[in-house]
């Protein structure tokens, strides 16, 4: 897990749509790859295919975001974007296109709760434009009442990527720097660096007791010829991920890329499997998938409502209901001879708290601590009168009591990578695919005059039928940096250009103008910032051995 692009590559496409409404400058649809800003782009990775996959350490190329949904189960960001106080403009264009888990966030945030920002950056190059989105989103959340962690994932860059420990140390500066000078509180959040937080190590070790090699060999396609430090280095970045619930847990968001996301999905699992207990729904007093579980909820709906008053829904029943109402499938199959084994046992919704890792002190707890009716099995209790969150608010009460760590499961968002200047992918190894956040004014300047663009062949053909603003590495930098907090902007760059008003070059004299006042700016600042920086808790000069 890190904000930055593992290899600093970076490719953004998208997918068509009109905008002849002036309304859908931000939308996008089920077309090919989709961008940033919601619009369309063309589609420059060659090498894309059917099959999506997600490398953390590899070249991050995401063909079809859609694909995300549909595969990997991240959610689209539209969904839970009204449900976030104020939200950042990178949310409101669509740069931010998913999540997991992201509404537990947005509540504790409305509601005052307790919550926690976290990313990391792998310091194996200078900062660039495209680490500003993670700086941001960092940012943001910590001015919304988050604590804010942001760490150097140095022992990552140093295993994975063969980083010396100078390289690592002059980078991280970097990196730090411009995260300060963005607006950072180092006062109220935490900066840290994985070789020098015992806390996080400790944490490791616990973590991976709970996974092993066949795990990360599926996830992340380890073989025999991985080398352990970098096997270490994810569990680490599990530990990183939650690290910031060690005091006390709290939903915590990770804004990455998607290329990160099996990351995420395994420090979730993990934070699962620490729990003493699981909390699910349940309807009878065998265990049930969760496919099984929404079938017995279709039963027990369909059938408790035309039971007569005081008439109990028995398992045969519904076994008949389910033979009868819904086509055959595994899942059908299952679920009809789990109840058919149940026979007159009544089907009735039910909490389950089921033993994990409880010590018997612990489970003994529990069985005291839920009020109410309640059955008691060997490894699981069933409680009929409460509600999902309260039970799992009091497994977790519960699990604290006993010296157990209580882990939220940590949640996340995703941002859509950024196209390089030249066209296809933002490459570190390209300078003129992208800005570095240390370029000279000038030089940024120059490099946005050269960039490629969406534009016809011809003013008069650009007037006739309109510019290509999804398909424009110039308008990204306007919806991603350069418009800021303001949409109407943003929106007037795209409208003019699709609508033919705005010509190319005119574009991009008043983007480089802009990225060439951003970059004066913000390199002044990180001046001012030094003395932040030198004061903050972080050692910037390692005392490893010099490989």
């Amino acid at each position: 897990m890190n904000g930055d692009e593992p290899s600093h590559e970076t490719e953004v496409s998208s997918d068509d749509h009109s905008s002849a409404s002036g309304e859908t400058w931000r939308e996008f649809d089920d077309s090919p790859p989709v961008r940033a800003d919601g619009g369309a782009a063309s589609d420059g990775d060659e090498t894309a295919s059917d099959e999506t996959t997600l490398d953390p350490w590899g070249s991050a190329t995401v063909s079809d975001y859609r694909k995300l949904f549909e595969e990997f189960g991240i959610e689209e960001f539209d969904e839970v974007l009204p449900e976030v106080p104020d939200p950042h403009y990178l949310m409101r264009r669509g740069v931010i296109f998913g999540h997991r888990d992201y509404r537990k966030v947005a509540d504790a945030m409305r509601n005052d709760d307790p919550f926690a920002v976290l990313s990391g950056f792998m310091p194996t190059g200078d900062p660039h434009i495209g680490h500003k989105l993670v700086f941001d989103e960092i940012i943001w959340h910590q001015e919304r009442g988050a604590d804010a962690y942001a760490l150097i994932a140095d022992l990552e860059a140093n295993s994975a990527r063969g980083m010396t420990w100078d390289e690592i140390d002059g980078h991280a500066r970097d990196y730090l720097l411009s995260l300060l000078a963005l607006g950072f509180d180092p006062e109220e959040g935490t900066l840290y660096r994985q070789s020098d937080d015992r806390k996080v190590q400790d944490l490791a070790f616990e973590l991976g007791a709970h996974a092993n090699f066949s795990e990360l060999e599926n996830i992340y396609g380890f073989s025999g010829e991985t080398n352990v430090s970098h096997m270490q280095s994810v569990v680490t970045q599990m530990a990183d991920i939650l690290y910031p619930q060690l005091e006390e847990p709290k939903p915590t968001v990770i804004p990455v890329g998607p290329d990160q996301d099996p990351h995420v999905r395994l420090a979730r699992d993990l934070a699962a499997r620490t729990q003493f207990f699981g909390v699910t729904k349940a309807y009878a007093s065998f265990e049930a998938d969760a496919e099984e579980r929404e079938l017995l909820a279709a039963a027990y709906a369909a059938l408790s409502e035309d039971a007569d008053e005081g008439e109990t829904v028995r398992c045969e029943d519904a076994a008949d209901w389910l033979t009868e109402e819904v086509a055959a499938d595994s899942a059908r199959t299952s679920a009809v001879r789990k109840l058919r084994e149940a026979g007159k046992e009544p089907l009735r919704p039910r909490v389950r708290f089921l033993d994990r890792n409880a010590t018997d002190d612990a489970f003994s707890a529990l069985i005291g601590a839920v009020e109410g009716e309640k059955r008691v099995f060997d490894e699981h209790i069933d409680s009929f009168d409460l509600a999902r969150e309260e039970a799992e608010s009091l497994a977790r009460e519960v699990e604290l009591d006993h010296g157990g760590y209580g882990f939220v499961m940590p949640s996340s968002i995703y941002h859509r990578f950024m196209t390089g200047l030249t066209g296809g992918k933002m490459s570190s190894s390209v300078p003129a695919s992208h800005i570095s956040l240390l370029d000279d004014p000038e030089d940024g300047y120059d490099k946005v005059k050269a960039a490629t663009t969406g534009g016809r062949e011809t003013a008069e053909r650009q007037r006739e039928l309109g510019g290509r603003a999804d398909e424009c590495p110039v308008y990204e930098l306007y919806a991603y940096l350069l418009a800021g907090d303001d949409d109407e902007f943003a929106k007037r760059v795209y409208d003019e250009c699709v609508g033919g008003e705005r010509l190319c070059g005119d574009c991009k004299e008043q983007a480089a103008q802009l990225m060439k006042e951003f970059l004066a700016d913000h390199q002044e600042k990180r001046e001012e910032v030094e003395h932040l920086l030198e004061a903050a808790d972080i050692d910037l000069d390692s005392d490893r051995k010099r490989n």
